[in-house]
């Protein structure tokens, strides 16, 4: 894929943007949650995946505002 996106391919970009931002939303809220019972394990994980997908999720705005 270039650097160009057609319309259809800017809207689905946006809309996985905005997916990902929901599920970004979930994780940190189940991993304050795990943390705020105590169960750090879970906590340490979730906050790890949290991390991993605020990475995506610039990747992909970055991305979609340079295409």
């Amino acid at each position: 894929m270039g650097h160009h996106l057609g319309m259809t391919s800017a809207a689905e970009i946006s809309s996985l943007s905005s997916t990902l931002q929901e599920l970004h939303d979930r994780v940190t809220s189940m991993a304050e949650s795990a943390l705020s019972r105590g169960n750090e394990e879970m906590a340490h994980e979730l906050f790890s995946v949290e991390r991993s997908l605020g990475g995506a999720l610039r990747r992909l705005r970055r991305f979609a505002q340079s295409a």
